[in-house]
């Protein structure tokens, strides 16, 4: 669902983080809005709720690559893990290019794990979109902890489609821009097969 701005020559992709709450979607996206030069990139917009210290959005325009002479501007969003919002992450999946599934390493979050790639993939069909044709990629996050999950396991349970994924500590940095460049190299290859 690419959005072509033929004035700016400019082609607007939308990839989205999807996980449980406090899994490190937002983390993610801090880290990489830090590391990201200023000329390329546009205000990070954050809308706090009033239950939760939770982003509830993050809005980030980056600039990677041309195809045929257009620019391609990536805006990065993350859902509220929170269950509750679930009208706030199907909203934000309207028009999704790409997806990052941010799952969070720790044993005691399997079960929220697996109830959030479960919901992602019941939104999406709500959208008309179907998981196995968006370019997808997994993230494991914070494998710096004790008490994680092994990663094998976690392919079993989350990896289902067999997709490209990285293990990750969002506050160090370590898979984050790993896991962006393969979500965003999809997507281009998307975008030059005209999809």
């Amino acid at each position: 669902m690419s959005f072509i701005n033929y004035a700016s020559r400019e082609i607007n992709c939308k990839i989205v983080y999807y996980g449980p709450g406090l899994c490190g979607k937002t983390t993610n996206l801090q880290f990489i809005y830090s590391k990201t030069a200023p000329e390329a990139k546009g205000k990070m917009i954050s809308l706090a709720t009033e239950t939760e210290r939770t982003l509830f959005f993050d809005f980030l325009p980056l600039a990677l690559g041309e195809i045929k002479g257009f620019k391609t501007r990536f805006h990065l969003y993350t859902v509220p893990g929170q269950v509750f919002y679930d009208a706030s992450r199907k909203l934000i999946l309207k028009g999704v290019d790409g997806v990052v599934f941010v799952a969070d390493s720790q044993e005691e979050r399997m079960d929220a794990n697996i109830e959030s790639i479960e919901n992602l993939q019941i939104n999406l069909k709500e959208q008309g979109y179907e998981l196995s044709k968006l370019p997808f990629v997994i993230q494991y996050n914070k494998r710096d902890l004790p008490y994680i999950v092994p990663v094998d396991e976690m392919r079993r349970e989350l990896n289902l489609m067999n997709v490209t994924d990285f293990e990750a500590c969002a506050t160090t940095g370590e898979g984050v821009f790993e896991t962006l460049k393969a979500v965003a190299k999809l997507i281009l290859i998307d975008l030059k097969k005209g999809k």
